[in-house]
């Protein structure tokens, strides 16, 4: 437990009461669904691209990232491999399924599905996203509160209310442009944070820079490529490029949370721009973290940096803040770990609730004035935050990281399931609806197959690989229960 400075809370203090200055400011300008849900389709790309990193850059990434680079059994920067991947499946999302969205007037990724299938296939992966979203962003506000309560000393339970409370507030009354402009605000946050962080680190070594290249060096540290071609390690060139462009593909491509985000921007090129450009970003932004975790290595080295024995390599980043950094800097530390909780958190409520009105509302209750349906949309957006709270709660009240590291990796199984309807649905002559879901049930249950061994111990496949896996069976089975059904359908009584 570590109790804040009165300057450090109060930097934290200011931080919240801005971002709810801001929302109050934008929910001057909510007329309807249009302007809540896609900022009225004209946010310049470079807000698009912010937003797009601000938002699947998430507290655990923030202080988990260096932590892979940290620790002494093999850390090193091969994740870097990963990030390569992404950059490839956001080539590809912005040239195969981006034209396909920016065509109409699409809130929700998923009133795709419904144009290429039927109601059915458009509801159930929107039914998926939602709850995958849920569960997985009440957990990570979960981890975050754990973290919250390292740096502050605050009960979990009121770290959750806190930050429920403040991030509900400003998305329900500002919407999605508040979202965008809280991103912003939020990104240059955290990444402001992680400079400081990483001059503070450099700063405490006896012969700066050269002392972290030299130890680095001779530690295996700073190594980005492994050619190994074992399925079973999650960070290869291979499993990096493949799986990662996958997961991309799948995260940006085909789940609500991201594509929200292209539907905002003026035109197809100004979206284009800036989803391809954000992989870029991204790339930088894990290599600052990954040399962080680097730098606290160095700093082990020469004992400047003591871990308490036990410490996980994820908590190392968390616990020099509380204890190496100065009155002032802890303060900006913990505002970037909020910073890049409620970006992940607001953006997931308002794609929440953008999905459940066009997906599932809007169909039943058509017709309705456009106040009614914003008022709906506030309402869910309520209705989701307190869903995460809940989840969060929940698991306070089992409190085992284990079992939420589990949790996490299940809800990742949707990523390339999701994919595989969107793949499914850009073909030339897309596939029945029945063999579309029935690619579904498949797609899941094979990835759940190749999951289930690891929990005793019995890896047969690393992470990265689930969304290729995901994505491929989906394909494959629907295909063929297409086949299957039409020749049963064309032969002769």
């Amino acid at each position: 437990m570590h109790a804040l400075h009165p300057v450090d809370l109060a930097i934290v203090v200011a931080y919240m009461a801005g971002t709810t200055l801001l929302a109050m400011w934008f929910a001057r300008g909510q007329r309807d669904t249009r302007t809540y849900f896609v900022g009225d389709r004209n946010v310049a790309w470079w807000l698009v691209l912010v937003s797009i990193v601000a938002t699947e850059t998430s507290t655990v990434t923030f202080l988990s990232a260096p932590g892979l680079a940290y620790n002494p059994l093999g850390g090193n920067l091969t994740f870097l491999q990963l990030t390569l991947g992404y950059l490839i499946g956001r080539i590809l999302v912005a040239w195969l399924l981006l034209p396909q969205y920016m065509r109409g007037e699409l809130f929700s990724a998923y009133q795709l599905l419904r144009q290429r299938f039927d109601v059915r296939v458009q509801r159930v992966a929107s039914a998926i996203f939602l709850g995958t979203r849920t569960v997985a962003d009440g957990l990570r506000l979960y981890l975050t509160s754990l973290l919250l309560q390292q740096f502050t000393g605050w009960h979990i339970a009121l770290s959750i209310a806190v930050m429920s409370a403040v991030t509900i507030f400003y998305t329900y009354l500002g919407g999605m442009q508040a979202v965008i402009w809280t991103d912003l605000i939020q990104f240059v946050i955290y990444i402001v944070g992680a400079i400081v962080a990483a001059v503070f680190i450099v700063q405490l070594l006896p012969d700066g820079v050269r002392a972290l290249l030299d130890t680095a060096d001779s530690a295996g540290k700073l190594t980005v490529l492994d050619l190994s071609t074992d399925p079973t390690r999650p960070f290869t060139l291979w499993a990096g490029c493949i799986g990662g462009a996958f997961l991309s593909m799948a995260s940006h491509g085909a789940d609500q949370l991201m594509v929200q985000r292209y539907l905002c921007s003026r035109s197809l090129g100004a979206a284009r721009s800036a989803l391809v450009l954000s992989g870029f970003v991204i790339i930088a932004q894990f290599a600052l973290f990954l040399l962080i975790g680097v730098g606290l290595f160095t700093l082990a080295s020469y004992r400047v940096l003591v871990m308490p024995a036990g410490t996980g390599p994820d908590a190392v980043f968390g616990l020099f803040i509380v204890r190496h950094m100065p009155v002032g800097l802890v303060g900006l530390i913990v505002a970037a770990v909020l910073a890049a909780a409620m970006s992940t958190l607001s953006s997931s409520l308002n794609s929440s609730a953008g999905a459940f009105v066009a997906d599932f509302y809007r169909p039943l209750k058509p017709g309705q004035a456009e106040e009614h349906y914003l008022a709906i949309s506030k309402i869910m957006t309520l209705f989701w935050g307190v869903a995460q709270g809940a989840v969060a709660l929940a698991a306070l009240a089992l409190g085992s990281g284990a079992i939420i590291e589990k949790v996490l990796t299940i809800a990742g199984f949707t990523t390339g399931i999701v994919l595989g309807l969107f793949l499914l649905g850009s073909m030339r002559r897309p596939v029945r609806s029945e063999a579309a879901l029935a690619g579904v049930a498949c797609g899941f249950s094979a990835v759940l197959a190749v999951w289930l061994p690891s929990i005793w111990g019995n890896t047969l496949l690393a992470w990265p690989w689930f969304a290729p896996l995901g994505a491929i069976t989906t394909v494959a089975v629907a295909l063929l229960a297409d086949k299957v059904v039409g020749t049963r359908r064309v032969r002769p009584s």
